[in-house]
């Protein structure tokens, strides 16, 4: 009995001597804590990447639109020059997945309907295509030239984003031309009516 005793004494005072030891608290706090703060640290680098290019994309279909409306007429040769200055706007990431498309749309005095005139680029629209505008764009018997960005973000880091999907992010930017009534390409027109 007294062996008993003696081994159920030695086991409280090594239950008190643990619980009262310290000593490797930091290290547990600190693998506890470390791989929270490697994915808030990976997913804020993630984040502010995708806000920047998202960025880029705005910035980019506002210069295609405004490169474009800036002529009385333009050719293939400056559309790849337009694409090429926009691609450069991608600067420091990759403008490879980009698809831009630009595009002359006509009001129709009437119906105050905006069709397609000429298109160019990844996505280009076919002639005599109707388009829906915003309101305040719908400005009988005027052209705008319309932008259209398309840029797949793959995240460096996601497990949880199908990498051969990545996030689509779009914009487009609405300009009327500058020079005159519209911009004419290959063989059209400004037409009045």
């Amino acid at each position: 009995m007294n062996l008993i005793r003696k081994i159920c004494l030695r086991l409280r005072r090594r239950a008190v001597e643990m619980r009262d030891n310290t000593s490797g608290l930091a290290a547990i706090e600190f693998a506890m804590i470390i791989p929270l703060m490697a994915l808030m640290l990976v997913g804020t680098n993630e984040f502010a990447a995708g806000v920047a290019i998202d960025r880029k994309v705005t910035i980019m279909a506002r210069t295609l639109s405004d490169l474009t409306s800036q002529n009385t007429s333009v050719s293939d040769t400056q559309f790849t020059n337009f694409f090429n200055a926009a691609n450069a706007i991608m600067t420091p990431y990759a403008s490879s997945p980009v698809q831009g498309t630009i595009s002359e749309l006509y009001v129709n005095p009437s119906t105050l309907k905006a069709r397609v005139q000429w298109s160019n680029g990844a996505n280009a629209r076919t002639a005599g295509e109707i388009m829906d505008i915003p309101d305040a764009l719908k400005i009988a018997g005027t052209y705008l030239i319309l932008s259209e960005v398309k840029y797949k973000y793959v995240p460096s880091v996601a497990w949880f984003i199908n990498k051969v999907n990545g996030i689509t992010l779009t914009n487009f930017s609405y300009t009327r031309p500058r020079q005159g009534l519209c911009v004419m390409y290959n063989t059209s027109v400004c037409t009045t009516t």
